[in-house]
């Protein structure tokens, strides 16, 4: 072995403290965003009240627990519901639209969620970067860990990378607020790490949540986004389908959700979002719009 060729063991060292350094990065960046204090909305400081007035009323009457057990029923229901909801904001600010001044600038924000996928992701920034366009990228943490150089390639190429939990889960709607804190700094500081800047915004899995996310989102100095239209390209392969649904309505301030990860198929196997995207950015530029990323168009 020449002398100035590193041993295996030298070189698993120096791999080792990149990873290292790389990580402790993250966590300066994590550590870099302030926390928002939790104002808990309308709905939320009603259901505080209503439950401590039912408190009240079955200790200076207890005949009335029965009443007063419906009462509290009818609105867990309600907030069960309303987590439910994906553009709902009965649990706490969720973007959905773009700020007043990015319409009048004819932006829109493309979002791409549950990626990355190394067959999907690198063939949608080539067809963003035909077509100058920008976007964010709603990355799970335990995906972007599996394929670090695409994350860092999605950084690279201008695009946003933000916080779509840490893996995803089906049952995301009924974590509680510990469980909550934990799957969203997992993700923050996996993200951090790979890219240098942890995410400003967060979106849901499968845009479900309870009352309890919100003030783990302001805790973390995250942003709820949902969306104005969808085209559920994860489950219709049907490219025409889903492009008229995206661009049913298409205007300045729209907020589109697509997903570069668990893209549905076409007859021919294609991820259906390869054949959407083309089309769609083709809209764009004719209604005179810019896709932009969510800091483009909400941080300026």
């Amino acid at each position: 072995m020449n002398a100035s060729t590193p041993s295996p063991v030298s070189r698993k060292g120096i791999a080792a403290r990149a990873v290292a350094r790389t990580a402790h990065a993250g966590q300066r960046a994590v550590m870099a965003v302030v926390p928002a204090r939790w104002r808990p909305s309308p709905v939320i400081r009603a259901s505080f009240a209503l439950h401590g007035l039912c408190a009240a009323a079955v200790l200076t009457y207890p005949p009335s627990w029965p009443w007063s057990l419906a009462l509290i029923a009818a609105n867990q229901g309600l907030l069960a519901v309303a987590g439910l909801i994906p553009r709902s904001r009965l649990l706490g600010p969720n973007l959905s639209r773009l700020p007043e001044r990015a319409t009048q600038r004819g932006e829109v924000v493309l979002s791409f969620d549950d990626g990355p996928d190394p067959a999907v992701t690198p063939q949608v920034l080539d067809l963003l970067d035909r077509h100058g366009a920008k976007a964010s990228f709603f990355f799970t943490g335990q995906r972007a860990q599996r394929h670090p150089e695409l994350v860092r390639e999605v950084a690279r190429r201008g695009h946003s990378v933000e916080n779509h939990s840490d893996r995803h889960s089906n049952f995301f709607a009924c974590y509680g607020l510990a469980r909550y804190r934990r799957e969203l700094a997992r993700a923050q500081t996996r993200l951090a790490a790979l890219t240098g800047r942890a995410p400003r915004y967060f979106r849901a899995p499968m845009g479900l949540r309870n009352p309890l996310l919100e003030p783990a989102l302001a805790g973390a100095g995250l942003r709820l986004v949902s969306w104005t239209r969808r085209g559920y390209d994860s489950v219709t392969g049907d490219p025409a389908l889903v492009l008229a649904r995206l661009t049913r309505g298409l205007a300045a301030g729209d907020v589109l959700l697509l997903h570069d990860g668990g893209s549905a198929r076409t007859r021919d196997g294609r991820p259906v979002v390869l054949d959407v995207l083309p089309a769609l950015l083709e809209r764009l530029k004719a209604l005179g719009l810019r896709s932009v990323s969510l800091p483009m168009a909400c941080e300026d």
